[in-house]
């Protein structure tokens, strides 16, 4: 049976957005070289299948993920889709692209740092020229985090944000090329002070609210929703481990388990085995039922996986399973779960 896929607000944006988004990260040739026609193919997909979000950013692939999203998303009408990308980043054509972001395959170019004014805009130019589209939808602020820059450099990467970035997209903003903007990152730490510092619709968090830890649960997501942010979640699968259990080789936070992990996410394994549920769909699920997650943007490299992160949003899950995974110290308490229980 066919479900259609829900859709949310995205914060005060006043954008509506379906509640599983594409991120296009993987089809950047993210540790694996694709083939064009099938990673375009999974965007086609995920467009014919009821998503309407797609996230991107020049990092992914050092500009092929926008250019592979703007070929099957040029065949659509535009008004079907909400379509996000990133700044902080340009792509310069004479520079190395270097080996330590991921993507093995790509285009051949380096990417260049820059959170001004004027790079901001550069990055919005080319971004446009790379997908062949006549609008971005979301800008997001990218990786002004402690794990791409450092302690010693944070403080100074986020003053350049604030100074620039934020001043030129507040300024797109305002003369309506584009429609809201936000911030991209991995720690709840600086998301909150975004949130304060700036006028933002919309945060993208990754890793740091899921099934295995809910640090943004005590009071990023509650400042969210009283400031009608929208939250786009990535990384529901913590780098992999929700995702492919607690077996050998299991990626956690983009590095191998440690094994106080991997015996967490074993015990969350065997109990959701005990109630006939799978991990990922549990995952999924958990990560969508706090009331201010608009999306979850989920990466996906064929039209198959679109369709699996879809169908996992129909599985029904017991109620006691959530109640087991609490009262085992598993589950923050406190934490919002899904309603819907299993027909009797």
């Amino acid at each position: 049976m066919t479900h259609p896929l829900p859709t949310r607000p995205l914060g005060r944006s006043g954008l509506t957005v379906s509640s599983i988004g594409f991120g296009a990260a993987p089809i950047g040739d993210l540790y694996a070289v694709l083939d064009d026609a099938e990673a375009i193919g999974a965007v086609s997909a995920a467009h014919a299948a009821g998503i309407t979000l797609f996230d991107v950013a020049p990092l992914y692939g050092h500009g092929l993920a926008e250019q592979r999203c703007g070929i099957a998303l040029r065949q659509v009408p535009r008004d079907s889709f909400v379509l996000s990308t990133k700044v902080g980043r340009w792509m310069d054509p004479t520079r190395d692209r270097g080996n330590g972001s991921g993507y093995v395959g790509g285009l051949p170019q380096g990417a260049v740092i820059d959170y001004s004014y004027d790079g901001t805009m550069r990055s919005f130019e080319q971004s446009l020229l790379r997908l062949g589209l006549d609008r971005i939808d979301l800008l997001l602020i990218h990786d002004v985090d402690v794990w791409t820059h450092g302690k010693d450099m944070i403080e100074r990467r986020f003053a350049e944000a604030m100074n620039g970035c934020y001043r030129a997209l507040n300024a797109l903003r305002s003369s309506g090329a584009i429609r809201a903007i936000g911030i991209g990152v991995n720690e709840v730490e600086i998301s909150e002070r975004f949130a304060s510092a700036g006028d933002f619709d919309t945060m993208l968090l990754a890793g740091r609210y899921s099934l295995l830890e809910q640090p943004a649960l005590a009071n990023f997501l509650p400042m969210a929703q009283k400031r009608g942010i929208g939250i786009m979640l990535g990384g529901v699968f913590n780098s992999g481990i929700l995702a492919t259990g607690a077996k050998a080789g299991a990626r956690y936070n983009y590095a191998p388990a440690p094994p106080a992990i991997l015996e967490r996410v074993g015990h969350m394994e065997r109990i959701c085995a005990a109630h006939g549920a799978v991990l990922a769909e549990v995952a999924l699920q958990f990560a969508l039922a706090h009331p201010a997650v608009s999306s979850l943007v989920l990466g996906a490299t064929t039209a198959a996986e679109v369709r699996r992160n879809i169908d996992a949003l129909n599985r029904q899950i017991p109620s006691q399973l959530w109640r087991d995974l609490q009262q085992e110290g598993l589950l923050d308490s406190a934490a919002p779960i899904p309603v819907r229980d299993t027909p009797t």
